[in-house]
């Protein structure tokens, strides 16, 4: 992996980790056509970079972070599902990321539901406050992004708004529920890598690590910003259809006989 490679990863995990198009999607399609995907390196990359997007979630939220221990005890109960799930199914999980069939049927399928999701929540009452039946219940919601293509952010904040919340609120808090989420998978692939004897760095390997949380915590902090903005004025639609067509282009792709991992 070259700079050049290493911010393309960076920016398309800035843009898209909590945008609901699916991160993980995007970067298994970006390094595969960057022909990069099978570097065990490039694995650790994608999983390192994570937190550059989670430290961006922290600052521009910094006072809602320190503001009780009530939310820490909601991000908890909504967190546990994730955790108990992806510890359970970890090797599953891992070879779903392999595919990137899988992640391209989901973007189609995650697209369809985006698209006509906003008329369903049209005429729904919401609420501003989060019990902590609630949260499990968005943490069940989150697990479902556990399929690569899915979207973390698009389970939780739907998972949110079938709970009554607004669309800002159900945003904001799947913001939030990504910290310790986030945090906590990273955390365990790298430990994972550690200890068998593949994580080590040459000085300009750590360099690129060190660029690509540089720009994916600014590109996310705009990402946030953005995405708040346009989903209390506009709702879910227009990613629902880039989903539906990044998906069917990546499926075309392999119906014509491309093999995305190798190009």
């Amino acid at each position: 992996m070259n700079f050049i490679e290493a911010i393309i990863l960076a920016i398309i995990e800035g843009i898209t980790e909590y945008l609901p198009i699916s991160s993980t999607g995007h970067m298994i399609i970006g390094s595969s056509l960057m022909g990069i995907s099978e570097l065990d390196f490039t694995k650790v990359f994608e999983v390192n970079i994570q937190f550059g997007a989670i430290l961006s979630v922290v600052v521009l939220y910094w006072k809602r972070f320190f503001q009780s221990f009530e939310f820490y005890k909601k991000l908890l109960a909504a967190f546990i599902p994730a955790a108990v799930i992806g510890f359970v199914l970890n090797d599953l999980i891992d070879q779903l990321l392999e595919s990137v069939a899988v992640v391209a049927i989901m973007l189609v399928l995650g697209g369809i539901i985006l698209v006509f999701i906003d008329k369903y929540f049209e005429k729904k009452a919401t609420k501003e406050d989060i019990t902590y039946v609630d949260a499990v219940k968005i943490g069940l919601f989150q697990c479902i992004a556990m399929i690569p293509g899915v979207s973390r952010s698009a389970a939780t904040i739907i998972g949110g708004m079938f709970q009554g919340l607004s669309r800002k609120e159900s945003a904001e808090f799947s913001f939030f529920l990504a910290v310790p989420t986030m945090f906590a998978a990273s955390g365990y692939k790298l430990l994972k890598a550690f200890k068998a004897g593949t994580l080590t760095f040459s000085t300009n390997e750590l360099q690129l690590l060190a660029i690509g949380n540089i720009v994916a915590f600014i590109i996310a902090m705009a990402a946030i910003k953005f995405f708040i903005s346009y989903l209390q004025k506009y709702g879910f639609k227009v990613f629902g259809y880039y989903r539906i067509v990044v998906g069917l282009i990546i499926l075309g792709l392999l119906a014509a006989g491309y093999d995305l991992r190798v190009i």
